[in-house]
């Protein structure tokens, strides 16, 4: 059994679990711990470029005396590991710096030092390493301040039957099992040799405490889920550890036994998929941690993550029997919970694969229904029997892309207590100054704390083009707690800006730049009564279309296939793990629609029937969007939320739909910008009963989008 602990007794733990969170559960220790490097908080999502919590990885060692926050340099290039007191969360020791890394996607303490995964390029000169040192996944252990040992998680020190792996951005999750004595790995990757050259999946390592990498039948894998667009990892008493995925052929699944997406997992939820993204379940960029949490001196599990709902299922005929495509029930996204009596079993039923099922989500348990959009869901446990349970909501959301996030009015962060059956403890807590931003950890006194920015979160536009530019040199925590003796606290203020957020953002509307600056006081402590605005741009959708004058006109090219290659999103250096670019299976699946329009892509309240190519698969649609009645994620705990269910959308060629907007490459100098190669035109193969493959629409579709970023490349190089 995992050694857990928790101070409140089983008998206090029901007397409190008995009243709703309030604010004096909360304590919040703003500003309390100063950087020694600046930090950008903010990380543009895929495709949308709406904003995200940069993932702070945090964790408290097993004798609760030390903790650690790992965060990335505001370079983006450097990952610093900070110790801290988890009384107080004060600087304790000195910061290490893991030099050339990219970003940090997991991180263990331990009683005399941390773990930490990172991604990095391979030293120069290394045999078989990705080209143009694209990052690969790397475990980091760190005793008493000094490096104890390093083993790289994929590249060609990984033996993989598809290719060697890496991982552009790190999209995954680290935990560790004492009583195995193991480290559990569970990342993205794309592979770059091999079968699934090009192609995005994800995999699961294990490394033991002598750094030495396991190759462990059963638990062990190179390549499991395709576009792995989320993950949840948890530790168990063996390999292999307790995992779930959401990829991109219309499902979440239970994979600990499977260690990918076959139907001999167990099917948590239906979800639409479209271009690889599924709604963003556990947090997209920057996503995924903290959703999958164990109840302490127990093999129970909670599961927390956002979804849109499913109906009108269809097989999913490039998966086969047993695998299903599903429309979205509701434009807004809900936050649903799941419990596992062990790290195989779900409690309750899975859910339908029945084709033509009219209800796709009868099985889940929904902590929210309502309107407004829930975003960064993440759960945690009290101990054996409550668990929290913390999402944020925007109100009036614009959901433009049917399988990506929303844009709107910020409305709070919200706590909610459940029990160990699922049902919710009073209404949720709401703060509009707290927000989850990295790895929430029960103490050993029975708290559950986490790390954040203190500002004023922004959730109504994509960030900048360019990237965010706000940083911050102090970082803020937040503890929960259920006996509401909580107290607040604030960094004295210092000569230093070390409490101040700046932020120098680019606006660019209507395709013309007009440059803003607004930053905070470079002297002056932002009081945490008014946090910081973190700013971003207004950006229009400078996808282009040539008409038959040869105008250059605002109109979307249809997709040729959602699985198809897209191209880089804002802010994006690469594939995040989460939306992924690619086919990740090798060409051998398609997502909910096989063939779909550009108007199947974004909402619509057209109720046409849906066209599609082929009459196998239904073509993804959404909803009609806000009913009006503007009462958000209200909780009512129905089987399902009851808004107005998606109407099917017609397709059209020429449908006023923005696609995903890309950086402009500034090179500062006025020079031309070098611009991506054009791939040729494929020549699309033939299936054996005649007509072309998705692996063929992929290539088209990738072709046509590679000309559109060449386009608008050419076009604001002229603007520069």
């Amino acid at each position: 059994m995992l050694a857990k602990t928790c101070a409140i007794s089983l008998l206090s733990a029901a007397q409190l679990s008995l009243a709703a969170l309030s604010s004096a559960n909360l304590q919040k220790n703003v500003d309390v711990l100063a950087l020694d490097f600046e930090f950008g908080p903010v990380k543009a999502a895929y495709w949308t470029g709406y904003p995200h919590h940069r993932r702070t990885p945090f964790a408290v060692s097993p004798d609760g005396k030390s903790a650690y926050l790992a965060y990335l340099d505001s370079s983006e290039t450097d990952v610093h590991v900070q110790q801290v007191d988890p009384t107080d969360f004060k600087p304790t020791g000195t910061t290490v710096t893991i030099t050339g890394a990219k970003e940090a996607g997991g991180l263990v303490a331990q009683n005399d030092g941390f773990a930490v995964m990172v991604n990095e390029a391979m030293p120069s000169g290394t045999t078989n390493a990705p080209p143009s040192d694209t990052p690969v996944p790397v475990l980091y252990r760190y005793t008493n301040g000094e490096q104890s040992w390093k083993t790289w998680l994929a590249g060609p020190d990984v033996p993989s039957s598809s290719g060697f792996g890496a991982s552009p951005d790190m999209n995954g999750d680290l935990v560790y099992s004492a009583e195995a004595g193991l480290y559990g790995a569970y990342f993205v990757v794309t592979d770059y040799t091999g079968s699934a050259d090009g192609h995005f999946g994800d995999s699961i390592e294990y490394v033991n405490d002598n750094g030495t990498l396991q190759q462990i039948t059963g638990a062990t894998s190179t390549w499991g889920c395709s576009h792995n667009t989320g993950i949840a990892f948890e530790a168990a008493d063996a390999a292999p550890f307790a995992s779930i995925c959401a990829e991109d052929q219309g499902a979440i699944w239970l994979n600990t036994k499977t260690q990918g997406m076959t139907n001999n997992g167990v099917k948590i939820s239906n979800e639409n998929t479209t271009n690889g993204g599924s709604g963003e379940p556990m947090g997209g960029m920057s996503g995924s941690y903290s959703a999958l949490a164990q109840f302490a001196s127990t093999t129970n599990y909670i599961f927390a993550w956002v979804s849109r709902g499913a109906m009108d299922l269809t097989e999913n005929t490039w998966m086969g029997t047993g695998y299903t495509h599903s429309l979205n029930r509701t434009n807004p996204r809900n936050v649903a919970i799941s419990f596992f009596t062990d790290k195989y079993t779900l409690v309750g039923p899975q859910a339908t694969s029945d084709v033509g099922a009219a209800s796709g989500d009868s099985q889940i348990n929904w902590v929210t229904k309502g309107d407004n959009d829930c975003s960064n869901a993440h759960a945690a446990t009290f101990g054996t029997d409550n668990a929290l349970v913390t999402w944020e909501e925007i109100e009036n959301p614009e959901c433009d892309f049917i399988a990506m996030g929303c844009a709107g009015q910020f409305a709070g962060s919200y706590f909610q207590q459940v029990d160990s059956t699922g049902a919710k403890v009073g209404e949720p807590l709401v703060e509009t100054d707290t927000y989850v931003a990295g790895d929430m950890v029960t103490t050993s006194d029975g708290r559950i704390c986490w790390p954040y920015v203190s500002m004023t979160w922004d959730l109504s536009q994509p960030v900048p083009y360019t990237g965010s530019t706000a940083t911050t040199k102090s970082m803020s925590f937040a503890c929960m707690s259920l006996d509401g003796s909580s107290s607040n606290s604030t960094a004295a203020s210092t000569s230093a800006s070390a409490s101040s957020v700046s932020a120098a953002a680019s606006s660019v509307v209507s395709g013309s730049a007009a440059d803003a600056a607004v930053s905070s006081s470079s002297s002056a402590v932002v009081s945490p009564a008014v946090p910081t605005t973190l700013a971003t741009s207004v950006r229009s959708s400078s996808s282009v279309q040539l008409s038959a004058s040869g105008t250059i006109t605002s109109q979307a090219v249809p997709p040729m296939s959602s699985a198809a290659a897209t191209p880089t999103p804002a802010g994006d250096n690469g594939d995040d793990g989460d939306d992924d670019e690619c086919d990740g299976s090798g060409g051998d699946e398609t997502s909910s629609s096989a063939v779909t329009s550009a108007a199947a892509v974004a909402t619509s309240s057209t109720s046409s029937p849906a066209i599609t190519p082929t009459s196998s698969t239904a073509a993804s649609s959404s909803s009609t969007g806000d009913d009006g009645d503007d009462d958000g994620c209200d909780g009512s705990g129905d089987d399902e939320p009851s808004v107005t269910p998606v109407s099917a959308v017609a397709a059209t060629p020429t449908s006023a739909v923005p696609l995903p907007t890309f950086s402009a490459p500034g090179n500062g100098s006025g020079a031309a910008p070098t611009l991506p190669s054009i791939p040729t035109i494929p020549s699309p193969t033939s299936t054996p009963s005649g007509g072309s493959d998705a692996s063929a629409w992929a290539e088209i579709f990738e072709w046509l989008t590679s000309m559109i970023s060449r386009l608008e490349q050419l076009i604001q190089s002229q603007e520069q």
